[in-house]
């Protein structure tokens, strides 16, 4: 884009129009420059990636008159006049008349009164909305609204902008042709190999851009988006697998003694372990020891995810690896997010191998027993040195504990194994820094678990670095949970969302009849049969920010009233670490009837008694959240059940509670709760680079996110370092930067 001779120079990368600052464009002043800061836009490459988020077809153009009441419509309308009154407590209404060559529409805008000054009379724009009819008239309540200008063509593209900010779409519109007609003489550099993309049918990178901006058809559309979505999956693909096979090419992983023969992996604790559990594996669980072990054996370190729902049995699958490392003379250490995780990996664990002996050539008996030991913040200073010395000599053979893990003091013999629990609640730093307790050059196995299901594509897009081990199976004895959501008033009455639907319109079809009365009853009922209970809140103290249950006042209020002469716990993350371990004694004894505590109890603790579990404000919690906590129960014989007490006020929060009623399969809650959330969460498990979907969506295209991981290995097995690929490599410096990719390696 300068006055040189464009034959002579090479076609503009992806690079190259992020090295251009917006204001190179004419009429992007520094005002509009700020404005289009606000929409995250600063380069040409940010600009050309500012996607329509919807199209206006001309050609088969819905008007006034086709709009069906009790149905959503998009219309292209002129503005008439417009009206604001106010209400009590400053509420405003604003109405709008709009029409077009088939009639009239009223639109109403509830508490936005800057409408008035958006909307003037004689502009066009395109309303999207849910006919109604009112006193015999049309109209839309709270639209979504798009200011059009006096664009024409058959497609028109409809694009985010921003109303605060005074950039409309045709402002939009206008620069990205600029930038596309400027860009046309030296065409666009072309990074994916022609063998792939004639694999995959995919257009040119330059016909794609054109076709997503300036359509000529909504089959023009279709193929622009499937060749840019494919080039965001494949640039975060490549990434992820150099990052998998440098790991590989790189580092020296521990040896370890668990090949036998074949295709049969073991050796003697392990074997050991596993036919004296009082238990069947699962045949999930069984693949995955075997997927973990064969990594274990191999010269570089593993790098793996392990993930499995609620009481699918992780911590059996880790205690093999574990003794994996330990058979071969290594020790294995294990990190859990908070000390009550980590407390119950202790026992749990401290009784699968409490009759197991190791070789010991320095006892009189030539033996010594498995030691696992345990190290959080409440250890004292004494037991501490004692722990360390231990350590270094090999004499701890597994330690479980919480950050405590990662201190200076803290050094192992030979580290052979990390596993890392939760590890979503662990910084990258963190989990490096554990690895990094390895003795010499040596790199040990690293296994990551997560009781969070993750959808196939995000777990391919999100830890795309690691292989992935999925434990979908259940073991034989979890008792089914029945889930249950009651309904419940609001703490404070809340008024519609002005941009949501009216209220009486959210389904609430999946609530049940049962008032809380008849849930205090039930837990009564349990408790008085010899069973226990949980009562989940989402604070720990009453909040004048917050409209929703603490558990302190929860306590109080149960204890004087619906569960009066029962003995009551609170537990949660102000109290005090002895404090904490003495409820939780309690309660696994039996002692504590009914535990009240906040998401504290979300993972890891096991207390097969427990039959019931009752969430309030179950709107104000996730879904996996939701799924993680109703895994508390149901670990016993005894029939379980969870109430869901919540409102249900929005229809997202609707939507998750029936989700939970629905179903007890984590990985189908998982791809609803993608659904519902989005990407951005999603992706927000990585460090964000600037290579994060604008386009693709894990949901939607499953198929391509697969497609491009195979591509990806294709072009970096052959080409590990790019160098016959140099505009590929350029576009992953640039869109996606040394400092992330660093950061994401660590991890």
């Amino acid at each position: 884009m300068t006055s040189e001779s464009p034959s002579e120079r090479p076609p503009l990368t992806l690079a190259d129009f992020d090295d251009l600052q917006v204001d190179a464009l004419k009429g992007v002043g520094p005002k509009k420059q700020a404005a289009l800061g606000h929409l995250n836009i600063a380069s040409l490459y940010d600009l050309l990636t500012h996607y329509p988020r919807r199209y206006i077809d001309r050609t088969r153009e819905a008007t006034i008159a086709d709009l069906v009441e009790g149905v959503e419509g998009m219309v292209l309308v002129t503005i008439g006049r417009s009206d604001k009154r106010i209400l009590k407590g400053r509420r405003t209404i604003v109405t709008v008349d709009v029409k077009d060559d088939t009639g009239t529409l009223k639109l109403t805008f509830f508490n936005q009164p800057w409408r008035q000054k958006q909307l003037t009379e004689g502009m066009s724009a395109v309303v999207f909305g849910k006919a109604e009819n009112f006193r015999g008239r049309r109209q839309m309540t709270n639209p979504l609204v798009d200011l059009v200008g006096d664009r024409t063509g058959r497609i028109v593209p409809i694009y985010p902008q921003s109303d605060k900010a005074g950039i409309a779409t045709w402002d939009i519109s206008r620069w990205i042709d600029e930038t596309l007609r400027r860009a046309g003489d030296r065409g666009f550099a072309e990074p994916l190999p022609d063998t792939i993309r004639q694999q995959h049918d995919l257009i040119g990178r330059a016909q794609a851009f054109t076709g997503i901006h300036g359509p000529e058809s909504m089959a023009t559309v279709e193929e622009a988006r499937r060749r840019l979505v494919f080039d965001e999956l494949f640039r975060i693909q490549v990434a992820l697998v150099q990052r998998k096979r440098a790991l590989e090419r790189s580092t020296v992983g521990v040896r370890h003694s668990v090949h036998v023969s074949g295709d049969e992996f073991g050796g003697e604790l392990i074997d050991r372990f596993l036919n004296h559990l009082p238990f069947a594996l699962t045949g999930a669980q069984d693949r995955a020891i075997t997927e973990i072990l064969s990594d274990m054996d191999k010269p570089a370190p593993m790098h793996r995810l392990l993930q499995g729902d609620v009481g699918s049995g992780k911590t059996a699958v880790a205690l093999a690896a574990l003794l994996g490392a330990v058979q071969g003379g290594h020790q294995g250490a294990l990190m859990a997010p908070t000390e009550v995780l980590a407390e119950q990996h202790h026992i749990s664990i401290r009784n699968m191998v409490e009759e197991m002996m190791l070789p010991d050539p320095e006892n009189l008996l030539g033996e010594r027993p498995f030691r696992v030991d345990l190290l959080t913040n409440k250890v004292g200073k004494v037991e501490r040195a004692r722990m360390a010395e231990e350590l270094i000599n090999g004499r701890v053979d597994v330690l479980i504990g919480t950050h405590a893990l990662i201190q200076e003091s803290v050094t192992f013999g030979s580290l052979g194994l990390v596993v890392i629990d939760e590890q979503h609640r662990f910084g990258v730093e963190q989990r490096a820094a554990l690895r990094d307790k390895g003795a010499g050059e040596a790199v040990p196995d690293v296994l990551v678990m997560t009781a969070t299901p993750i959808p196939r594509t995000a777990a391919m897009t999100v830890y795309g670095d690691l292989d992935v081990s999925v434990l979908d199976e259940m073991p034989p004895g979890r008792t089914p949970i029945e889930t249950v959501w009651v309904r419940t008033e609001p703490v404070v009455p809340q008024e519609p969302d002005p941009d949501g639907p009216p209220v009486h319109e959210i389904d609430r079809s999946a609530a049940s009849d049962l008032a809380p009365e008849d849930v205090w009853s039930h837990v009564k009922k349990e408790v008085k049969a010899g069973r226990q209970a949980y009562v989940v809140t989402p604070l720990i103290e009453e909040s004048d920010k917050v409209d929703a249950a603490s558990a302190e006042e929860t306590w109080e209020e149960l204890t004087g009233g619906h569960l009066y002469g029962l003995n009551v716990g609170l537990l949660h993350g102000r109290i005090s670490p002895a404090e904490k371990e003495q409820t939780m004694s309690l309660f696994r004894s039996g002692d504590i009837d009914v535990l009240v505590a906040t998401t504290v109890i979300e993972v890891g603790v096991d207390v097969p008694n427990a039959t019931v579990i009752v969430i309030i404000d179950a709107d104000r919690f996730g879904i996996a959240q939701l799924h993680q906590l109703r895994g508390r129960v149901g670990r016993g014989g005894g029939a379980s059940t969870c109430f869901l007490l919540g409102p249900g006020m929005t229809v997202e929060g609707a939507t998750r509670l029936a989700a939970l009623v629905g179903s007890t399969d984590g990985f189908e809650l998982a791809e609803i709760d993608l659904d519902l959330r989005g990407e951005g969460t999603i992706m927000g498990e990585r460090q964000k680079g600037r290579s994060d979907l604008k386009l693709a969506s894990l949901r939607r295209d499953r198929y391509w996110v697969e497609q491009a991981r195979e591509a990806a290995f294709t072009v970096v097995d052959a080409d590990p370092e790019l160098t016959n690929h140099p505009d590929l490599a350029a576009e992953l410096r640039a869109l996606l930067g040394e400092e992330d990719t660093e950061f994401l390696l660590k991890g």
